[in-house]
């Protein structure tokens, strides 16, 4: 994995001291070989930090580990002043956050300012999950008589039973799906792999369209499970086209896109019971803080209930 560590040392030798550089670097390290995320995400974090440390310079600070709590929330501040959203702000901070429990833990700072922080307001909000009506909806509405109505019914159904990422959706071959037992294997970010239950009803259309609709479908030159007319594999472009068109067949209101089925895929099970670390193991969330923002969804919900519901709601 190869990263453009010249432009992001060049800019730390015009911004900051070696030791940032340094710090900097022992941290992208940390990122490809301990965490194994993606080459997108890792530049993601190194622009955030980059940033982070372009305002420590700005304020005069030469010194990350004598950075105070208060240091931060100033920081924030001045990312709410920038124009910045919040959702935008707490991935920033998620960022400086990794970096100072990076540096913490490694013993090169004595602690950790972050700790203290809150987030900002607002960034618990994710696209709404969509309701089961819709799901519902949604789902019945490809035309299981055609082989690409067969295909696609297969994708819907298999999306919302494991909430694995279009790019993992579109990415799965044959030989990653085994019905007899009703799992498949997902190649998540940074290469990890995972293995997840189908659910009786996505494990017979998967089949259904194995046996079917692909076979009619395949041209033989693709190990792809789901392909195109051509025979070839799909692009996460070309499902979001196919899933936004079967949402305005549905005739649902909400914006619908491949992801929506993630949120709802993860809210639904959580508002059932699901404990929270099965649930970051099906999604293949590396850290359980990401996959506990949905707690908070399922808490705003079950307000909503009793604010309908109950006499003094």
């Amino acid at each position: 994995m190869l990263l453009d560590r010249h432009r992001i040392s060049s800019y730390l030798k015009n911004h900051s001291d070696n030791i940032m550089e340094r710090y900097l670097d022992l941290f992208i390290n940390y990122l490809i070989v301990e965490k194994g995320l993606s080459k997108n995400t890792i530049e993601a974090y190194s622009r955030d930090i980059l940033g982070y440390i372009n305002y420590l310079s700005k304020m005069k600070v030469s010194d990350i580990g004598a950075v105070a709590p208060l240091d931060i929330v100033k920081y924030i501040g001045s990312l709410r002043d920038g124009g910045i959203s919040p959702r935008s702000s707490s991935r920033k901070l998620t960022a400086v956050r990794m970096f100072y429990r990076f540096l913490n833990t490694e013993g090169y700072i004595k602690n950790n300012p972050t700790l203290l922080v809150e987030l900002p307001k607002g960034i618990s909000r994710l696209p709404k999950a969509a309701s089961l009506d819709d799901v519902d909806r949604l789902l019945s509405s490809p035309d299981t008589k055609t082989s690409l109505g067969q295909r696609d019914k297969a994708m819907l159904e298999l999306l919302y039973a494991t909430g694995i990422r279009v790019s993992e959706l579109v990415s799965l071959k044959v030989a990653d799906v085994n019905l007899d037992v009703g799992y498949l294997m997902a190649f998540g970010k940074g290469s990890k792999e995972r293995i997840i239950p189908m659910g009786e009803s996505a494990q017979e259309w998967v089949k259904n369209y194995i046996s079917d609709g692909r076979v009619k479908l395949h041209k033989g030159q693709s190990e792809y499970l789901f392909i195109n007319r051509s025979g070839n594999g799909l692009t996460r472009q070309g499902f979001w086209k196919i899933i936004k068109s079967y949402a305005r067949k549905a005739k649902i209101s909400m914006s619908i896109t491949p992801h929506t089925l993630r949120h709802s895929f993860a809210t639904h099970l959580l508002e059932r019971g699901a404990d929270l670390r099965s649930v970051q193991m099906m999604l293949g969330h590396a850290d359980i803080s990401t996959t506990q923002i949905y707690t908070h969804i399922t808490a705003e919900r079950l307000k909503e209930i009793h604010k309908k519901h109950h006499p003094r709601g």
